[in-house]
Formats: C-alpha cells, structure tokens, sequence
C-alpha cells in the first residue's frame, strides 16, 4: 500500500514537473515572439539635416525607443552610407533603419549590415542592385514646383530658395521652411547618381511611406518603388518632409515595424 501511495506520489511529480517545463518553454517562446527592436537610427536625405527628425525622436523616446540619428556628408553615397554603418556598429542590438529621400539609397546600400532588421523607406528611394535615385527621378516628368537647381561647377546641387517652401515643405510653416533653406547641406551630385551595389529588402522586411502630396519624388513613383520592393506600403497626406509635418504617424510605421520584425 506505502509502494502504490510512493508510485503515485513520485508519478504526480514528475507529471508537475513536465508540465512545469512545457509551460516555462512555452512562456520563453511567447516571451521572445513578441519582443519589441528597441533600436533606431534615422537616416537623413538632401538639402536637410538630422535635426529635421526631432518629431519623430520625441515621439520614439518617450516610447523606450533607442534612437540614433545619423548626421550624412552628403559627399558622396559612400560617405553617407559609412556614416551610417558607424551608426549600426554602435547599436546594442537589432534595429529599424529608417531612410528619407535621397536616404533612401543611403539605407538600401547599408542595410546588409548585419544589425538591420528592416528597412523603413520615407518618402524615400527604394532602389534594387545597379540603380541609382537618378535614375527613377528621371522615370517620369518632374513636378514644375520642384526646386532643385542645376549642378554648379563643383557638383553640387542646391534647392532654389524661391520654390523650397512650396516644392520641398509646403506642410510646414513657411519661417520653418526658410530656416530649412538656408542650412541646406551641401549635397554632391555625385550622390545622386551613384548606383546602389546591394538590395538588402530582398531578404530583410521592408516598409514604404508614401507623401501624397510629395513634389520633390512624385507619390506616384515611390508606390512604383515600393511595390516594386514588395514593401509594406502606408499613406500620409503630406509633403516631402512628410518627416518633419507628420512625426506622430511617421513613428507610427517605425513602431509597427519594430514590433513585427522577428
């Protein structure tokens, strides 16, 4: 009877404790399936700086988010994308990189760099291996409101200061744009015209955000772009620097990417 009372005993145990183990297991792997990339570093495009990602840098920090963003040269693609890569390097861990316009190239080029886990283009150039953001610019007629002037006789491309409001930020406050004009960076044409080795979305998760009233990339060439890229394509009703007018749903994009991104 002590036997039987001793079996049943030790049975009820190792039962408790199997079960204990499968529920253990089974709390690690919900654990780790929803785990959030806390990491994000914010890639600028021509004639801006990083400063213009404040917006969205609130936004993301307040959140718990770990935000890097990335000052570029603008000398050339490969400085930028060096700039860029310094930037991954320093991150604890995954993280979403974001790219706006010419950025875009910027990120596509970079994006390998074995801490990226998806790729957020901005009102950005999403381009495949041998293409350059020149070359989709020029897939259709450009917008007449578009500001940016010809090449000087360094190579470096400037925005028109009568058309920047209306052309690059219309969705801004025209003193803001005036600011934004006249801390312009000094962006080589050569930029622009280099062509990107790699297409890291191929592998990677990939999100679009297209500005509906963009005059700088034509909305209709980024949804080209992003379906092309077979990414997760999101609207916002904004201009070029949809980034700077629209921040809430902009982090909005990044947060659902860090989130789905396993």
């Amino acid at each position: 009877m002590k036997k039987t009372s001793t079996f049943k005993s030790l049975g009820s145990l190792i039962l408790f404790t199997i079960s204990f183990m499968l529920l253990s297991g089974f709390s690690t792997l919900s654990a780790q399936s929803t785990k959030t990339i806390k990491n994000v570093v914010l890639v600028h495009g021509a004639f801006v700086d990083g400063s213009g990602y404040r917006g969205v840098y609130d936004i993301l920090s307040k959140k718990g988010y770990h935000v890097t963003v990335v000052q570029n040269p603008l000398s050339s693609l490969q400085d930028d994308v060096d700039a860029t890569k310094a930037a991954l390097d320093r991150q604890d861990g995954p993280a979403i990189l974001v790219g706006h316009s010419y950025g875009g190239s910027v990120i596509t080029e970079a994006g390998d760099h074995p801490k990226v886990a998806a790729l957020v283009y901005l009102a950005a150039f999403q381009l495949d291996a041998g293409e350059s953001a020149l070359d989709w610019a020029m897939t259709e007629p450009g917008s007449p409101k578009n500001g940016i002037l010809p090449a000087d006789d360094k190579g470096i491309l400037y925005y028109d200061k009568k058309k920047f409001h209306e052309g690059f930020a219309a969705d801004i406050p025209k003193e803001q744009a005036d600011f934004m004009y006249a801390s312009q960076g000094r962006f080589a044409v050569a930029a622009l015209a280099a062509k990107v080795t790699k297409a890291p979305w191929k592998t990677k998760p990939s999100y679009g955000i297209v500005a509906t009233q963009d005059e700088a990339i034509l909305p209709s060439i980024q949804r080209k772009m992003y379906t092309k890229g077979n990414a997760k394509i999101t609207e916002i009703k904004g201009s070029h620097a949809v980034f700077i007018s629209h921040p809430q749903e902009v982090a909005e994009v990044i947060i659902r990417a860090s989130k789905e991104v396993k």
